[in-house]
């Protein structure tokens, strides 16, 4: 009977199931990971590195919640004082800006710049040019100057001209009349009415 149950088992169709489905499930790897020493380290050492780097993470933690409750403190600070985040703004705006100006790429395209300038100064195009312009801005100034002149000299002509001077004899006639008419209604004014009309009456009694 044993022996004939062990012929069917091994003729079974399920021989090796079990083995076949055993080799097919997969190993973890984290777990081989945690298990397997990375080369060069041995276990004692590896364990030193994995309790430094907790500490380390401990550390950061506990660092981060110092930095917010120092950022807590110093918003609390600034609203004390008044001062709005347009301020905190212009002042990082300020020191950003410094510190690009203290730059090494900032002092060396200012020398680059500088040197670039002199060359363009020290060209001879550009003095071409410079010469060109001033010379262009001295006819414009003589030009100027010789058209006051002309119409200077057009208004002395013209004063002494004949038409000019007739003129001014018209304006000094009517001018002379208008003046001695006024004087005249002035002192017409001023004199009593009828003083030169009637004798004086006399009221001698008899």
């Amino acid at each position: 009977m044993e022996s004939a149950s062990q012929d069917i088992n091994l003729n079974s169709p399920n021989k090796g199931l079990l083995s076949d489905t055993m080799t097919d499930v997969p190993v973890d790897s984290a777990a081989s990971a945690r298990t397997s020493v990375p080369e060069g380290l041995t276990l004692a050492e590896e364990e030193e590195l994995r309790s430094e780097l907790a500490k380390v993470e401990e550390e950061i933690g506990t660092l981060r919640q110092v930095l917010a409750a120092k950022e807590r403190h110093c918003g609390e600070l600034k609203r004390k004082l008044g001062l709005t985040p347009l301020d905190g703004l212009k002042q990082n705006l300020s020191k950003s800006w410094h510190d690009v100006q203290v730059s090494n790429a900032y002092v060396k395209t200012s020398e680059k710049l500088g040197e670039w300038n002199d060359r363009v100064t020290q060209s001879d195009f550009y003095k071409k040019t410079q010469e060109t312009l001033s010379q262009a801005g001295q006819k414009t100034s003589a030009a100027l100057s010789n058209v006051g002149s002309v119409i200077s000299r057009k208004f002395g002509d013209m004063r002494n001209s004949a038409t000019f001077k007739s003129f001014e004899d018209r304006v000094g006639t009517i001018k002379s009349r208008v003046v001695g008419s006024r004087e005249n209604s002035t002192d017409s004014l001023h004199s009593p009415s009828g003083a030169g009309d009637k004798p004086p009456q006399d009221n001698t009694p008899f």
